[in-house]
């Protein structure tokens, strides 16, 4: 049996990948080694921890955010149990549908591990047997994994990564979250407005350190407030396990610091996934992280070979590795797949969600771009104050000479939505006077874009 092209793993770049090339009619397989598709977002990643955040969230809400609507919510309790049953229940919904289109498709699936011969062979290790097949194109798309420490081992119970944050059967009383991005900033959220007292450590001055610090400071104070506490230009120096969790030494201005707790999570960032991924016989070429070097047209060294998603340079992200999988299956078929790289969206979702498209203002600077930058808080937005969730900023920055929206970020509810717009309008190279002058409906938050346009333009409505 040969095949167009051949798929090497079912995250969101991989299958996305498998069902276009099969739309525009190739012959199309995927090699996935676990049973279920959808990859580390689907199973252990974005839409388990986003399910999970949901549920916290809610509980926190009706804890703490209830009695200013005049709602009683005595006798609240949470039962994780029950919580962690709907994640894995969003799972299995979710990887059904993926099922389902990758048989609509008539896209031939194997479960297995899969491994490159050469450029045109591809054998499927399904433990009992080995399967050899026939390609004129081979798609790596296998993802990440999770980065360690190197004197802390994962064990899944007291040493955690997160895909065992995510399946915890109750809230622990303490944890230590060593990282302060998007990861632990959301899964150390979901367990603090559970009750867990939360340390987060991170070495760098500030967190998320992908958005301005105007954006990242009120982010922090908000977190503070639900109860995380924050240990920033402070690097961990060794862990040891003791009867009842994990007792770390730490470092911060040359003073030690120590630190206990039930459980630790580790969230350093991720990793390509690129172990024996090719036989002895070829060698597809590395950065020197470890990421899978590339083309323009996402092909590696050897032709025939192609490589998108995380085990590519560039942000870690879904949605990346999906506009990368159609992109380089529309240019095998001739056609003009692209990727905009400098309007990917980022994405925290805790609460408030924080959101960003474009430079920040320091990159802008660095670029060598005259700014201007406008930031209207949500406290003056109608709809935001309606709903008692008026904390935060919406924030532009544009090229003063040619008032070019070059970055926009949002910390706000519902910011994961609101930055679409932002992601349009650059995609057209939108100006702030376009922004300013484009009609949003009262009251919506949406409207504190229009707003931010208006102060970058140095015309404030509100303010």
């Amino acid at each position: 049996m040969e095949f167009d092209l051949i798929v090497i793993g079912a995250g969101p770049g991989g299958y996305t990948a498998a069902i276009k090339a099969a739309q525009l009619g190739m012959k199309t397989a995927i090699i996935e080694k676990k049973k279920n598709l959808g990859g580390t977002c689907l199973n252990v990643g974005c839409i388990p921890s986003k399910a999970l955040l949901s549920s916290s969230e809610l509980y926190h809400q009706a804890k703490h955010q209830f009695g200013v609507h005049g709602i009683n919510a005595e006798g609240l309790s949470v039962d994780v149990a029950t919580m962690m049953k709907r994640k894995d229940g969003v799972i299995r919904k979710m990887a059904r549908g993926i099922d389902y289109l990758i048989k609509k498709n008539n896209i031939e699936h194997f479960i297995g591990t899969g491994s490159i011969i050469n450029s045109s062979e591809v054998e499927v290790d399904q433990g009992a047997q080995k399967k050899r097949l026939k390609t004129k194109r081979i798609l790596i798309a296998t993802g990440s994994k999770v980065s360690d420490l190197p004197f802390l081992d994962y064990d899944g119970s007291t040493v955690l990564s997160s895909d065992n944050a995510i399946a915890l059967d109750q809230a622990p009383d303490s944890m230590i979250v060593i990282g302060g991005g998007a990861i632990g900033l959301e899964l150390g959220s979901v367990w603090a407005r559970l009750g867990t007292k939360v340390d987060i450590i991170e070495s760098l001055p500030r967190i998320a350190t992908i958005f301005d610090e105007s954006v990242t400071q009120p982010l922090q104070e908000l977190l503070q407030k639900q109860g995380i506490k924050f240990h920033l230009n402070t690097r961990v120096e060794s862990a040891e396990k003791t009867k009842t969790g994990i007792k770390l030494t730490a470092s911060k201005d040359n003073n030690k610091i120590e630190l206990e707790a039930e459980k630790i999570l580790i969230a350093v960032g991720r990793k390509p996934n690129t172990d024996n991924l090719e036989a002895a016989e070829i060698k597809i070429e590395l950065d020197e992280r470890g990421f899978i070097q590339i083309d323009a047209n996402w092909q590696t060294n050897i032709p025939g070979i192609y490589a998108i998603g995380d085990v590519v340079a560039g942000p870690m992200l879904a949605h990346k590795a999906e506009q990368e999988a159609i992109a380089v299956v529309e240019r095998m078929a001739g056609k003009a797949g692209q990727v905009n790289y400098s309007t990917i969206p980022w994405v925290i979702y805790t609460s408030p969600e924080v959101a960003a498209v474009g430079l920040t203002e320091q990159e802008a600077k660095d670029k060598g771009f005259e700014v201007s930058t406008g930031i209207f808080p949500f406290q003056a937005n109608g709809r935001a104050v309606a709903g008692a969730h008026s904390e935060g900023l919406a924030k532009i920055i544009s090229n003063k000479k040619t008032d070019r929206v070059l970055g926009v970020q949002i910390l706000s509810t519902n910011a994961s939505e609101l930055i679409a717009e932002a992601v349009l309008l650059m995609e057209f190279e939108g100006s702030t006077e376009d922004l300013a002058r484009t009609i949003h409906a009262h009251p919506t938050m949406s409207e504190g874009l229009r707003e931010a346009a208006h102060v970058t333009m140095g015309e404030p409505l509100h303010l």
